[in-house]
């Protein structure tokens, strides 16, 4: 855990992984996994099975689909071909979750700060962030490009940090893998587990580290507004 829960610090802050947590964007990668797939004569794979590979990245889901590549060059080649293959069909099926849009207008309501802290490349992160007008929004946008570390290291969050003029240990990260919360918690934020995220059934979040986990993206607000009692 981040913080001492005797006495809380309110928080002041938001920050989003993207992927299974901000938005759905499972339907678009897979997708794009499966059109390479078929590119390559090789059966698709069923959605509810790449689903859970989403949030661990394009590498995950390149091995998902090419188990038995072991070469490096030969593997980073193909990783490429997917991450070409998913810019072309970026946001056909990518939505909010449900109750998403209210958590954000609500912050917005309330002057509360949010951000993005993705391991998605910016050449990605940054067209999908734009088509869904959250580029005007968002205090902050980082991605896995960014700097020349990536989550599970704390520095992208603490660079968010100081963009959203916020320290640390006022901030509250939400993310679907486990890499968000060592991220965040090695940043001295409060740190979130979203249970509706791309996370396995038999996965017990609890055990991740994380100050609370929640099952739908509104119940964010009980949790801050406890904090500021």
């Amino acid at each position: 855990m981040s913080h001492s829960s005797s006495c809380p610090i309110p928080v002041r802050a938001l920050l989003f992984d993207l992927d299974g947590t901000l938005l759905d964007t499972a339907q678009d990668l897979v997708l794009a996994l499966n059109t390479m797939l078929s590119a390559h004569g090789r059966d698709a794979i069923p959605y509810k099975t790449a689903r859970f590979s989403v949030s661990q990245g394009s590498a995950a889901l390149t091995r998902l689909g090419f188990p038995e590549v072991i070469d490096e060059a030969e593997f980073e080649a193909l990783r490429q071909e997917f991450l070409v293959t998913y810019k072309e069909c970026l946001c056909e099926a990518t939505e909010f979750y449900y109750g998403m849009p209210a958590l954000l207008d609500e912050l917005d309501a309330q002057s509360i700060p949010w951000g993005i802290v993705t391991n998605k490349p910016g050449n990605l992160t940054d067209p999908l962030v734009a088509r869904l007008n959250l580029h005007t929004r968002s205090q902050c946008v980082i991605s896995g490009d960014t700097l020349s570390v990536r989550k599970p290291h704390p520095e992208p969050l603490l660079l968010a940090s100081q963009m959203i003029n916020r320290p640390p240990q006022e901030v509250l990260y939400i993310g679907d893998d486990p890499r968000d919360i060592t991220a965040g918690n090695a940043a001295g934020m409060y740190t979130c587990v979203a249970n509706y995220g791309y996370i396995e059934a038999d996965l017990d979040t609890s055990l991740w580290g994380a100050d609370f986990c929640i099952d739908q993206p509104l119940e964010v607000l009980q949790h801050i507004a406890l904090m500021q009692a």
